[in-house]
C-alpha cells in the first residue's frame, strides 16, 4: 500500500505549444496546475509536488536531484504546431529521455506529446509515436492518468479523458503551481481553458483528436482566475479553445450572453489585472452569424485589454488548397471576418469606438483593442506555385482595404498520427522550401512591415514591455499578451524590468522604441537619434544645448516635434 503522505512528486513542464493550447514561457499552459491539482486531489500533499521547468533543469544541474529521488516523475510537454521562442526553449527528444532515464521512481509522460515526436520542434516535418523511455505514456488526459496512477499505488491506469467536474477541483488544489514557476508573479501568463475540441475537421489539425468542443462554465473559469489571481497571476489569455465566439453554444453558433457571463465575471474577480487577451476565433463563424457574433466581439473588446489578438485559421487562400483539405472558411469568408472585427474591436483607449478602425496621424497613442491575425500554413495537400499568388493577393486586399491585421503567421505543416495529413506527410513543405522561403521574404518585406506601420505608427505607446535579452547594443522586450511586439531599445538596459515606450520605427515584425516619456535632458545620443525627424546631426545639438524646460522649446530648437514622445525633466541641481 502506497503511503500517500510520504510520496514525492516531481513535475517537469518540457513546454507545450497546440493549436488551441500555449504553454512556452511567458505562459504557462494548464498542463502542470491540473496535473498538480489531480495528484494532491488524489492525497498527496501539496508540499511534497516540486515543480520544474526544462529551462530551470538547463540552468541548474542540481535540480536534477529531484528527477532523480522522487516516487514519480511527471514529464509534461509536447509540440503539435512549429514556432520561434524567446521567453523559454521546448524540450528536445533527447532531453526528454534523460530524464526517464534519470528517474529513479515510476515515470510517467503526457500532454501534446502523445500525438507524436519529431527529430525537431519545427515545420515541413514529420512524427511518429514514442515513448522516450518512460515507464507509462497517458494517451487520454495526462492529468486524470496521473490521479488514477497515484489512486492504483503507481501500478497503472486506464486511459481516459477527465470531465469538467474534475477541472473544477483539479484547478482551484493545482493552482499553486504558478507560484514555483521562475517567472512568477510578474512575467507570467496562464492560460485558461474554456473548452477542447473541435467541429471541423480540418487535415492537419490535431484539435479535433479531443473530439467536438465540451464548455466549461463561466463560473468554472471566474473561481479559477479568482483562485489564481490570489496566488499573484495577473495576467491571462483565453488560449484554450478553437473559437472564442462559440463558447457557451452548440460549438458553433456564437453565444454573445455567455462570453458576457465569462468576461465580466472575469474582470469581477480580478479588476486589476494587468493583461486579458484571447487567441483563436474561426472566421467562419463570424461570416454565417454575423449580428450575433459582432454582439461578442464587442463584449470582448470592452473587457479585453489593447493589443489582443484573434487568430484566423485562413490557412490558404487557394480553393484548392481549401477543398483538399476541408478548410472550413474561404478566402472571401475570411476577408468578411476581418472587416467585421475591425469595425467591431479596431478602436484605441481614449477613441470614438464607431470609427474603427482607426490608424494614421490622428489615431489615439494606443494599440487597437482587438484585431484579427491570419494564420497561414504550407506543405497541405494540393499546394501549387499559384498557392502562394493566393495568398499574397489576400494580404495585400486587406491592406488595401484600409483594414489592419496584427500579425501574419507563415508556417509549415507537421503531419500527426490520426491526421488526414499523416498519409503525406513532410512532402510537399520539402519540395516547396525553396519558394516558402523567397515567398516568405516577400510577404515581410510588402505586407508586414507597412501594415505594422498601420497599426503602431509612430509615437504610438505600449505600457509595460518586459525587458527580455541583449543584442547588438540594443535590450529587447516584449508586453505580456497574445503574440506581443518585439520591441527594440536602443542601448543595454537593465533586463527582468519593465518600461513604457514609444515606438519610434518598424522592422518586418518588430519596432524601435525609446522609453516614454523620453527625458530630453538626460536621453542618450542613441536615443535622441532613435527619433524620427531628428537625427545625428539634430540629435547632437539637443545635447549640447540642454537643459530644456519642455519639449516644446526643444521643437523650436531644432523643427521637430517631440510631444508624442519626450518631456524634460528639471535637472538635478537646477534652480
Amino acid at each position: 500500500m502506497t503511503d500517500l503522505a510520504a510520496l514525492d512528486v516531481t513535475l517537469v513542464d518540457g513546454y507545450v505549444d497546440e493549436p488551441a493550447h500555449f504553454g512556452v514561457p511567458p505562459y504557462i499552459s494548464t498542463y502542470p496546475r491540473y496535473t498538480a491539482g489531480a495528484i494532491v486531489d488524489a492525497g498527496v500533499p501539496e508540499a511534497n509536488l516540486t515543480y520544474h521547468t526544462i529551462d530551470e533543469l538547463r540552468d541548474d544541474s542540481g535540480k536534477w536531484r529531484d528527477v532523480e529521488a522522487a516516487d514519480l516523475l511527471v514529464y509534461l510537454g509536447g509540440m503539435t504546431v512549429p514556432g520561434k521562442y524567446v521567453g523559454g526553449t521546448p524540450a528536445e527528444p533527447d532531453e526528454v529521455r534523460k530524464l526517464a532515464w534519470t528517474a529513479g521512481g515510476t515515470s510517467l509522460m503526457g500532454g501534446p506529446v502523445k500525438f507524436g515526436v519529431g527529430d525537431e520542434n519545427a515545420g515541413a516535418t514529420e512524427t511518429e509515436r514514442d515513448d522516450l523511455d518512460f515507464d507509462f505514456v497517458a494517451k487520454g488526459d495526462v492529468e486524470a492518468a496521473a490521479y488514477d496512477l497515484v489512486n492504483s499505488g503507481l501500478e497503472g491506469f486506464n486511459n481516459r479523458m477527465r470531465d469538467n467536474a474534475e477541472i473544477d477541483r483539479w484547478a482551484e488544489k493545482g493552482a499553486f503551481v504558478v507560484e514555483h514557476h521562475p517567472n512568477h508573479p510578474d512575467y507570467l501568463i496562464a492560460e485558461l481553458e474554456t473548452s477542447r475540441g473541435c467541429p471541423y475537421r480540418c487535415s492537419f489539425c490535431t484539435e479535433p483528436l479531443y473530439g467536438n468542443p465540451s464548455f466549461r462554465e463561466p463560473r468554472s473559469v471566474v473561481e479559477e482566475v479568482d483562485v489564481l489571481s490570489n496566488r499573484g497571476v495577473a495576467h491571462f489569455r483565453l488560449g484554450r479553445q478553437a473559437d472564442i465566439l462559440a463558447y457557451g453554444g452548440d460549438g458553433e453558433k456564437p453565444n454573445p450572453d455567455a462570453l458576457r457571463d465569462l468576461y465580466g465575471g472575469i474582470r469581477e474577480v480580478a479588476p486589476d489585472l494587468g493583461t486579458l487577451h484571447l487567441d483563436n476565433m474561426n472566421p467562419i463563424t463570424v461570416v454565417e452569424w454575423p449580428d450575433l457574433a459582432r454582439e461578442g466581439i464587442r463584449v470582448i473588446a470592452e473587457h479585453n485589454t489593447p493589443g489582443d489578438t484573434a487568430a484566423f485559421g485562413l490557412e490558404s487562400a487557394d480553393p484548392v488548397v481549401q477543398e483538399e483539405n476541408n478548410l472550413n472558411v474561404t478566402a472571401d469568408e475570411c476577408f468578411e471576418a476581418v472587416r467585421i472585427v475591425n469595425e467591431e474591436a479596431g478602436w484605441r483607449p481614449g477613441e470614438d469606438r464607431e470609427e474603427a478602425p482607426t490608424h494614421g496621424t490622428e489615431a489615439a497613442n494606443r494599440l487597437p483593442k482587438l484585431l484579427p491575425g491570419i494564420n497561414l500554413l504550407h506543405g497541405l495537400k494540393g499546394e501549387r506555385r499559384e498557392t502562394f499568388e493566393h495568398n499574397k493577393a489576400f494580404l495585400n486586399r486587406v491592406y488595401d482595404a484600409g483594414l489592419m491585421l496584427r500579425r501574419v503567421n507563415i508556417r509549415q505543416v507537421m503531419a500527426f498520427d490520426g491526421t488526414e495529413m499523416s498519409d503525406v506527410g513532410a512532402d510537399i513543405a520539402n519540395d516547396h522550401k525553396k519558394l516558402f522561403k523567397q515567398y516568405k521574404t516577400e510577404v515581410r518585406e510588402e505586407i508586414d512591415n507597412r501594415m505594422l506601420q498601420r497599426l503602431a505608427p509612430a509615437g504610438t505607446v505600449l505600457p509595460d514591455v518586459h525587458l527580455e535579452y541583449h543584442q547588438d547594443g540594443r535590450t529587447f522586450g516584449r508586453q505580456l499578451g497574445t503574440y506581443p511586439l518585439l520591441v527594440g531599445i536602443p542601448g543595454e538596459r537593465e533586463l527582468g524590468r519593465t518600461v513604457d515606450v514609444a515606438v519610434v520605427d518598424h522592422g518586418y515584425r518588430s519596432v524601435t522604441g525609446v522609453p516614454y516619456p523620453l527625458d530630453v535632458n538626460s536621453a542618450t545620443m542613441d536615443e535622441l537619434t532613435a527619433i524620427p525627424g531628428l537625427g545625428k546631426q539634430r540629435a547632437g545639438n539637443v545635447i549640447v544645448n540642454r537643459p530644456y524646460d519642455s519639449p516644446a522649446e526643444l521643437e523650436g530648437d531644432v523643427g521637430v516635434d517631440l510631444a508624442s514622445f519626450a518631456t524634460a525633466e528639471t535637472p538635478e541641481g537646477a534652480d
